[in-house]
């Protein structure tokens, strides 16, 4: 069975943290999650209410149960599911905000992937409040929302401790640490060097811990990292030219700009900007 509300993305986010989707889940044995990487750009934080499910990474699935938790940052690969057996009665919510990848980093949520929940029944509590909100309000109460989901993230912030004996993603923490700035630097020339310098290791090992953290090379993100912000160029910016946008986003070359842009959204920039312009 199945509790879920999907909402609005705010493309102008005023919110520290505002959900993307939150849901509840029980006597679903077929429950089966598989998400590439780069496929998602919010958290998401999947918490087992009781039963039992599987958390797959570095190709280990590990078992999470009653009071256990994982938590994915955007861009991960995830990939989940619930015990046939013994299936799970499981929780969850996807998020987003504004500077929220900097305050899970600063209190160290990217060094572990599976967590411990020390009391449930707040964290629990808290969920349902969201999820009745948005279930009978969905978007015309969007400070409740965010208030809301900042209750959860608080009580997760403060009650979750690494689930010992996980296999968390260890090699994975100085990219996901890194990221935050060179998503920020993303327009200006990218110099593998410079990135390995600031992880503290070598070019071809950076490139290794960066594949193994998100599953792509350091340039697939970058671009995307350039893409997105032309996106929003695109729109916002109405009176500069396609040139004019590819430049600031780190491509001299409109027709190299157009063809990873094809790409990516298989439609040029001009046609972008003319289908999703008011």
């Amino acid at each position: 069975m199945q509790r879920q509300s999907h909402l609005l993305t705010l493309p102008h986010n005023p919110y520290f943290c505002f959900p993307e989707s939150v849901g509840n889940y029980w006597d679903h044995p077929e429950h089966y999650t598989f998400r590439s990487a780069g496929a998602l750009n919010n958290f998401n934080i999947h918490y087992v209410v009781s039963g039992k499910g599987y958390v797959e990474w570095d190709g280990v699935a590990h078992p999470l149960e009653a009071g256990e938790a994982v938590l994915y940052f955007p861009l991960q690969r995830q990939h989940y599911y619930s015990s046939s057996d013994d299936p799970w009665d499981i929780r969850w919510v996807h998020f987003y905000g504004n500077g929220l990848q900097d305050y899970m980093i600063d209190r160290s949520f990217h060094k572990s992937q599976l967590w411990t929940v020390r009391n449930p029944a707040v964290w629990e509590q808290a969920h349902e409040e969201l999820l009745a909100e948005a279930e009978t309000h969905r978007m015309l109460r969007p400070t409740r929302l965010s208030a809301l989901t900042y209750a959860i993230l608080a009580v997760f912030v403060e009650q979750a401790v690494p689930l010992s004996g996980s296999k968390s993603s260890t090699s994975g923490n100085r990219i996901l640490e890194l990221l935050p700035l060179m998503q920020q630097e993303a327009a200006k020339p990218f110099i593998l060097e410079h990135w390995s310098e600031q992880a503290g290791v070598s070019p071809h090992y950076f490139c290794k811990l960066f594949r193994s953290a998100m599953e792509m090379t350091p340039m697939d993100f970058i671009t995307r990292c350039r893409l997105q912000m032309a996106k929003q160029w695109l729109l916002e910016r109405k009176e500069a030219n396609i040139g004019q946008i590819a430049a600031d986003v780190g491509y001299p070359s409109v027709s190299y700009f157009n063809k990873r842009f094809m790409e990516h959204e298989g439609m040029t920039p001009t046609v972008y900007r003319k289908l999703y312009g008011v």
